[in-house]
């Protein structure tokens, strides 16, 4: 059924409409065509700055539901927009890449792509991340608004953003002008599926949600040889050793107690053969926190450690030290968060609206509110519910994002975040925001 007939289905009874659940009419209606895109999309994943075929179906869907569609923003970006008189202008926004993850989930549609990565290597590829079924939702969400405008008023902007698994996308649409091209949105809405909730909820964290990031690396210098004569070389596995050891301390030592802050070595490089030393180094780390001044204290506090580790094992030169991947933390506007959960919380039901505890992974959706777009970001429960129910009494961990064993549960997550996501809309597009 085409999105077309979807609509003209719900046309008899839209006015009704004004308040939405999991299991409402026009949740019901448009849930088969969010359906089949989500199995599209998942079974046809693209990597990040890579989403074109990705790109042009959202693009394709939401121009037939009468949106106005700019592609190629900052990339493979979309913009989407649909006015309805004087009012607030809203973003909605969606990611569109997948990971280099192989899919173990054995699902029927599991993805079976594999592509080149920017370094010309052969990847697997999936949407371990559960931004298939966040476009799927945005896509219904669209439908249901652009037939139900009597239910709301002013502008509401949908964004489809590249590369959020790189921290780049966002920032690439707002540099190629998105906020003076198109109206700029008054506030922000974005969603997270994840297996920290149960499908069928949703978590709303007041504050800082998500943790900032940055990816060092650190080059680390020393003078190869022989193995069997390391009095002739400078080690620098041996100082890279001590510096990992070291950089430990940062938080432990260094950082207040209570302040949430993790300083994380995910790789170290080097060396051919084991009699060979070789004669440098490389370390790959990632920082997070929320606080702007703690983030500032452990990132000099890495490169104080560097040097001086570097100093002490006699290295010929300082360390390189390159910070060259960074999105700052999410913040959601207190005063938002508790308007919307009360929003929400009519929508789903009490029970199905939870506080959630502020996590430590990032999102690259920091770089909107950086431009002054107060925001609601919420978390869409993915878990099975008796799987999740079985995990909480085992004390197990269910697979989280990025590992090729995720899978939300579709049915009921997708018909949540579609009620959601229009619930949050038809609040903040019946009058300006608080």
């Amino acid at each position: 059924m085409t999105w077309a007939k979807i609509l003209l289905l719900m046309a008899a009874s839209a006015a009704s409409f004004a308040q939405v659940s999991p299991g409402s009419k026009e949740v019901d209606a448009v849930y088969p065509e969010a359906y089949a895109l989500y199995l599209d999309l998942h079974q046809h994943p693209e990597l990040s700055s890579h989403e074109t075929q990705t790109a042009a179906k959202l693009a394709s869907q939401l121009r037939d539901l009468g949106y106005e569609v700019t592609e190629h923003v900052g990339g493979t970006g979309i913009v989407a927009i649909l006015k309805n008189g004087p009012g607030a202008t809203v973003m909605l926004r969606t990611e569109l890449d997948a990971l280099p993850v192989e899919e173990k989930t054995g699902l029927p549609y599991a993805s079976k792509v594999r592509a080149k990565d920017d370094a010309g290597r052969d990847v697997p590829v999936m949407h371990a991340c559960g931004h298939d079924l966040h476009m799927a939702a945005l896509v219904a969400t669209a439908a249901v608004m652009a037939h139900s405008k009597n239910t709301w008023h002013g502008t509401l902007i949908l964004i489809g953003q590249p590369a959020e698994e790189t921290s780049s996308g966002a920032k690439k649409m707002i540099d190629d002008g998105m906020l003076r091209r198109f109206p700029k949105p008054d506030v922000g809405v974005a969603m997270h599926v994840g297996n920290q909730l149960p499908a069928g909820t949703v978590g709303i964290t007041a504050g800082f949600s998500f943790a900032s990031a940055d990816s060092v690396r650190i080059t680390i210098y020393g003078k190869g040889g022989h193995g069997a004569t390391p009095q002739n070389t400078i080690d620098p596995i041996v100082i890279a050793a001590r510096t990992v050891l070291s950089l430990q301390t940062i938080v432990s030592r260094e950082v207040k107690p209570g302040e949430a802050a993790v300083v994380t070595v995910g790789y170290i490089q080097a060396g051919t053969k084991n009699n060979i030393i070789p004669d440098q180094v490389e370390l790959g780390l990632t920082i997070r926190t929320y606080k702007p001044e703690v983030r500032k204290q452990i990132l000099a506090a890495i490169a104080r450690i560097a040097k001086a580790e570097a100093e002490a094992g006699g290295a010929p030169r300082e360390p390189s030290i390159e910070l060259y991947e960074s999105t700052d933390a999410v913040y959601n506007d207190p005063g938002l968060a508790e308007r919307l959960r009360r929003t929400l919380e009519k929508s789903l039901g009490k029970d199905s609206v939870v506080s959630a505890e502020p996590l430590m992974v990032s999102e690259d959706y920091a770089f909107f509110i950086e431009q002054g777009i107060p925001s609601f970001y919420f978390a869409l429960g993915g878990a099975d519910p008796q799987k999740y129910a079985e995990a909480k009494i085992s004390d197990s961990k269910l697979p989280s994002n990025h590992s090729p064993l995720f899978a939300p549960d579709v049915d009921p997550a997708l018909h949540t975040g579609i009620a959601a996501e229009v619930a949050v809309l038809r609040d903040l597009l019946s009058a300006p925001p608080k």
